[in-house]
Parts: structure tokens; C-alpha cells; sequence
């Protein structure tokens, strides 16, 4: 398959859809899964298929969907939040509600490491070196595991104690973004009335070579992208953009100047509801994003416009992934 193209759901159901005519060409059936649907990653070579669905974690043919799992992990204790395939497809990551990081070797189908995060972890994203993972939690936390020495080695807390809902690194290892939700409290007097507003944070980090003098990952910058919660945030794989979803039913997309300057490019309009996840496309020409209005949707970054809606889903669509590169 040149484009695979997969959505995940509080239906319990993971979707195959074929990218231009937007047919569901396959779902992996429900028959003894049991749980949402809440991250999906596409392997490298295009072979395999990993889910998170609740606490555990199950692996796919994606040649032959309609089969029982290839593997299945059941380490967890918590919400599955976070999978991510290793570049050669030799190990799997994982980050769950249940406050731990797990690496699973996927050719002896064996838990390889395990990590304390101490707190829920919203997401991990695997280094370009392979050598490093990072991760966000609930905490307000971001941290780098080193794979090689098997410990924390760094940690930021760039707005206290605010959960950090996502996290994306730059291809090329170069930057980082974390997106929260900052919560602000207004009173008025006399009569007391009592309201939250919401506004969807990023933060912005330089990821400097540890052989350097400088630090290891140096603040650029802060912008404020949504005006109610961000539940993503996604750099373009030729770093020239990055992607925010909210509960505003927009997506948003960045422009970023070489200086590291984010600025608004256009609004993605047409969910009608909270979106949850976005991919891109390998040439950075398309975003598929879904939606709590049971839909997923292909836009084309240059018009802005969706070129393609696909219909199927019976509950909200929280997860994404698209792989339409090399395999």
C-alpha cells in the first residue's frame, strides 16, 4: 500500500481508509477488544499496525487487518496515551496514565525497559538519534530518558505544575514544542462570580548538541494558540510549520522562521467538534486530523481547504496516523 491511512475511536474500532475517494477499505474487527481506541503508529516499513486501546497495547498486520494481533502487550495499568515505533522497527515505546514509559522489543515480544515517570504521562515522542526519548505528564513535567545510560537526564518545568498535554520534535532533532492548557481564574466584585478561562500554551526549546557549552535545550519562545484546551501539537516533517488542535474545533497552523518565530499561518476550519489528533503527510503537503464529530478529515495545507472527509465512525475519532513515504 503506497498510503495508509488509519483512525482510532471511542467506537472501539480502528478504520482503513483509502486516502483520495474516502471509502473505508478495512476495520479490524471488534470481536474481543474491549476499550477505546485512544494512539495509533504506523512502523517504519509500513508492516505493522500498533494500537493503544486502554491499558494494553496490541500490533497488527497491516496486510492482513482482519487477523488476530501479532503481539500483544498487557504491561500496563493505565490509559495507553502514547506509541511510537523505533526507526528500524526493532522496539516499541510506550506511555501510559499508570505514570511509567515501557520499551517493548517487538522480535522477542519481551518488556525491555521500564521507567518510572512518577506521575501520568500524556505523551513520548523517540529522538531522530534513537538513543533518547521525551516525554510530558501530568505534572507539568517534560524529561529526557537516555536509552543508552537508562536514566532521566534532563527536566523542564516551564509553567509549574500545569499538566503538558503534547509534545513534538523537529525531524532534524533541532527544536522542541510542548503545548499545556493554562487555567485562569477571574473574580468580580462586589458579587462574587467565580469563572475558568482556558488558553492552550506552547513553549518553545533549541536543542543544542550536549558537546556544546550551551545548555541542552534553551527557551526560545512562548505563544498562546488557543483561547480553550490543546490536546495537540505537531511539527511538519520539513519543520516549516507546526500544527495545534483544540477544543475550539480549529486547527491551527504555524509558520516558523529560522530564529525560531511562530506565526499564524491559517486556521483549519470545518470540525464541529474538539479535534484530538492530526498527521501529516511525508511531504508536509497534507493534514489529517479527528474529530469528537465522529470524523476525520484531509486538508491541504496550501488552501487550507479539506479535500476529503471520511465518514464511519460512531463515536468520537481521537487518533490518527498516516504513512504515505517510503516503506
Amino acid at each position: 500500500m503506497s498510503v495508509i491511512l488509519v483512525t482510532g475511536s471511542y467506537d472501539h474500532e480502528i478504520r482503513f481508509w483509502e486516502a483520495w475517494s474516502g471509502i473505508c477499505s478495512r476495520t479490524i474487527p471488534r470481536t474481543g477488544e474491549t476499550g477505546q481506541i485512544n494512539r495509533l503508529a504506523i512502523s517504519p516499513d509500513k508492516r505493522l499496525l500498533a494500537a493503544g486501546i486502554h491499558k494494553k497495547v496490541c500490533i497488527y498486520e497491516i496486510a492482513n487487518p482482519s487477523a488476530p494481533p501479532q503481539l500483544q502487550f498487557d504491561g500496563h495499568t493505565g490509559n495507553v496515551t502514547a506509541v511510537c515505533f523505533h526507526s528500524e522497527g526493532k522496539w516499541l515505546v510506550t506511555g501510559s496514565e499508570d505514570g511509567t514509559i515501557k520499551i517493548w522489543d517487538l522480535r522477542s515480544a519481551h518488556l525491555q525497559r521500564n521507567y518510572d515517570n512518577e506521575a501520568p504521562v500524556n505523551d513520548v515522542v523517540v529522538h531522530p538519534n534513537q538513543g533518547e526519548l521525551l516525554s510530558c505528564d501530568q505534572a507539568g513535567r517534560i524529561k529526557q530518558w537516555d536509552l543508552s545510560e537508562n536514566i532521566c537526564t534532563h527536566e523542564l518545568t516551564p509553567a509549574g505544575d500545569i499538566p503538558m498535554r503534547s509534545i513534538s520534535l523537529a525531524s532534524d532533532g533541532s527544536c522542541l514544542v510542548a503545548g499545556n492548557n493554562k487555567v485562569r481564574s477571574v473574580f468580580r466584585s462586589p458579587v462574587v462570580i467565580f469563572s475558568s478561562l482556558t488558553q492552550g500554551r506552547c513553549y518553545v526549546w533549541k536543542i543544542n548538541d550536549e558537546r556544546s557549552d550551551l545548555p541542552r535545550f534553551q527557551a526560545v519562545t512562548k505563544f498562546q494558540a488557543h483561547n480553550k484546551y490543546l490536546t495537540r501539537c505537531l511539527f511538519s516533517p520539513d519543520v516549516k510549520y507546526l500544527a495545534t488542535c483544540s477544543a475550539d474545533t480549529t486547527v491551527k497552523i504555524w509558520s516558523i522562521s529560522l530564529n525560531y518565530e511562530f506565526k499564524l499561518d491559517k486556521v483549519l476550519q470545518g470540525h464541529q467538534r474538539w479535534v484530538w489528533d492530526c498527521a501529516f503527510s511525508a511531504d508536509s503537503a497534507y493534514l489529517v486530523t479527528a474529530s469528537s464529530d465522529h470524523t476525520a478529515r484531509l486538508w491541504e495545507m496550501a488552501s487550507g481547504e479539506t479535500v476529503r472527509q471520511y465518514n464511519g465512525h460512531h463515536k468520537a475519532a481521537v487518533c490518527c496516523a498516516l504513512h504515505d513515504g517510503a516503506g
